[in-house]
C-alpha cells in the first residue's frame, strides 16, 4: 500500500507538470516565485524541513529497496539545492533540531536490514547511524523531542510498533505493538503527551505518560499532520478536514474549510499546514477545479485560528502547480509551499488577496456580453468609480464584499437596457483594507474584481 501511494503522488505530480497550462486569472501573483530542485533521477521530494529564512534540508524516498535517494540542502532559501548525500536506501523523514544538528529515519541501506536513524552535527555534511538503532522493518516516521528523547514508528504488522529512546539511541524500548493498529504517524507535545494514528488513519491514539499507554480517542479518527502551540492547543490535518483541540487533544472541533463558488470546484482538503502563532496558520492539500477541468493548487489561510479560513491560488509566470504536499512559514514575510517535484516560495507573505465561499476573482467565461471594468481610482480614498457594459436588456445587480465574503452593499439591482454604465462607491464608511465587487446578471456572477481602500 505504502508503494502504490507514492508510485501515484509522484504520477499525479508529474501529470501535474506536463498537463498544466496558464488559467485566465484576474489577479496574477507577483509574490510567489518557482523554485526548482536539481536532477534526482525522477526521485520525490518525501520531506523538507526550513530551519530559518535561508537554511533547509529535503529528502527523496521511494519506499524501494535500494533505489538511490538524496539528501539535500539550501543556504539561500530555497533558491538552490546542493545535494549533501546520496546512498541506496529510502528516507522517510528529517527534522531539524538547530541549523547544525539534524535527524534521519528511514530503512533498507545497504549494510542495514530495517530501519535505522541516522545523526548530523555538522549541517548535513557527516552522518552517522545512532547506536543499536536499526531494528524493526522500516521507520515511517519520527519526532525528535530533543537530542536524547526520540520516537519511531513502523506499521509493519510483523516487527513493527512504537520505539523511545532518552539516551540518543544507545537503547530503545518498544511502547506499542498491535497487528491490527500499527503506528504509522508519531507526535509528542511534551515528553509525556503525545499522539499516534495507524496506516490506515481511521484511529487516533493518545497517551498523557510518554509512551507507555496508549488509549484510543473513541470516535476520532487519524491524522496526517498534528502540531500544538502549547500543552492545550493544537490543530490536526485529516483530509478533508482541520480539527483544533483547546483541551490537550481530548476533543477535536471541526473547522469549515470554505466551499467552492458556483461553477468551479474545490478537490481534496487540509494535508499539511504551518503554524506562524495561535492566529495564523497556513495549510494546503486542495486544487481549485476550474470550468475547463484544469486544476490550480490553493493555499489556505486563517488570521483567527481558524475560526474563518480562506485561500488564495498562487500562479507564477513559469509554471503552474496543481497541488502541494508541503508548506512552511518561518515568519509571517518568508514561507514555501512545494509538491514531491518543485515549489514556490515567498518573502513578503504571499499574495495580499484571499478568496473565500463569495469573493472570487476567477474570470466566468459564461457570456462575453458583459464587461466589468476595474474600478478608478484603485487604491482609492473613500470615493471610486466603477463601470461595466451590457449588450442586451438583462437585471444587472452590482454587490460589494469584504474580504471575509460578507456583503456591504448593493450598488445595483435593477433591469437595465445595453449600454455602458458607470456607478459610484463610496467607502467613506469603511475601513482600509480589500473589498471586491461583483457584477450579477440575471442572478448568474459575470465577474468580480478587487479595489483597495486606503484612507
Amino acid at each position: 500500500m505504502k508503494k502504490f501511494t507514492k508510485l501515484f503522488l509522484l504520477f499525479f505530480f508529474s501529470a501535474i507538470a506536463f498537463f498544466s497550462y496558464a488559467i485566465p486569472l484576474n489577479i496574477q501573483s507577483t509574490n510567489w516565485y518557482n523554485q526548482y530542485f536539481p536532477n534526482l533521477n525522477g526521485r520525490p521530494i518525501n520531506d523538507i524541513t526550513f530551519v530559518d529564512s535561508l537554511i533547509g534540508y529535503a529528502i527523496t524516498g521511494s519506499n524501494t529497496v535500494y533505489d538511490t535517494n538524496f539528501i539535500l540542502k539550501t543556504t539561500n532559501g530555497g533558491d538552490n539545492w546542493i545535494k549533501l548525500d546520496s546512498s541506496q536506501g529510502d528516507y522517510s523523514r528529517i527534522i531539524f533540531l538547530n541549523s547544525q544538528t539534524g535527524f534521519i529515519s528511514g530503512g533498507w541501506r545497504p549494510g542495514i536490514s530495517g530501519g535505522y536513524v541516522s545523526k548530523t552535527t555538522n549541517g548535513g555534511i557527516n552522518w552517522t547511524v545512532l547506536p543499536n538503532s536499526v531494528f524493526a522493518n522500516h521507520f515511517d516516521d519520527m519526532y525528535v523531542l530533543n537530542n536524547d528523547t526520540i520516537w519511531v514508528a513502523d506499521d509493519n504488522g510483523f516487527d513493527g510498533g512504537l520505539y523511545r529512546t532518552t539516551n540518543g539511541g544507545n537503547s530503545w524500548i518498544q511502547q506499542y505493538f498491535n497487528t491490527g493498529y500499527q503506528p504509522n504517524k508519531i507526535y509528542f507535545v511534551n515528553r509525556n503527551l503525545g499522539f499516534f494514528c495507524s496506516s490506515s488513519g481511521s484511529l487516533l491514539f493518545r497517551t498523557t505518560n510518554g509512551g507507555f499507554n496508549w488509549p484510543p480517542l473513541t470516535g476520532e479518527n487519524g491524522f496526517s499532520q498534528i502540531t500544538f502551540i502549547d500543552s492545550l492547543t493544537g490543530w490536526k490535518a485529516s483530509s478533508p478536514y482541520m480539527k483544533k483541540t483547546t483541551n490537550g487533544g481530548l476533543n477535536w472541533i471541526n473547522q469549515p474549510l470554505p466551499n467552492s463558488p458556483p461553477g468551479y470546484y474545490i478537490s481534496g482538503g487540509m494535508y499539511r499546514f504551518s503554524i506562524l502563532n495561535k492566529d495564523t496558520i497556513w495549510g494546503i492539500g486542495a486544487s481549485f477545479e476550474f470550468p475547463n477541468l484544469s486544476h490550480r493548487g490553493i493555499l489556505y489561510r486563517t488570521t483567527n485560528g481558524g475560526f474563518n479560513w480562506q485561500y488564495q491560488i498562487p500562479d507564477t509566470s513559469l509554471i503552474t502547480i496543481m497541488g502541494y504536499s508541503f508548506i512552511q512559514f518561518v515568519n509571517k514575510k518568508i514561507g514555501w509551499a512545494y509538491n514531491p517535484l518543485e515549489g514556490i516560495h515567498t518573502i513578503n507573505g504571499g499574495d495580499t488577496t484571499f478568496l473565500s465561499n463569495i469573493n472570487n476573482q476567477i474570470t466566468n467565461n459564461i457570456s462575453n456580453q458583459y464587461k466589468l471594468y476595474q474600478n478608478y481610482p484603485n487604491p482609492f480614498n473613500s470615493m471610486s468609480n466603477i463601470k461595466y457594459k451590457i449588450e442586451k436588456t438583462s437585471d444587472i445587480k452590482i454587490i460589494i464584499f469584504d474580504i471575509t465574503g460578507k456583503e456591504i452593499e448593493t450598488l445595483i439591482n435593477k433591469k437595465q437596457p445595453s449600454g455602458n454604465y458607470e456607478v459610484k462607491f463610496n467607502g467613506e464608511n469603511l475601513s482600509s483594507g480589500i473589498y471586491f465587487y461583483s457584477l450579477f446578471v440575471n442572478n448568474d456572477k459575470v465577474d468580480t474584481k478587487k479595489m483597495i481602500l486606503i484612507k
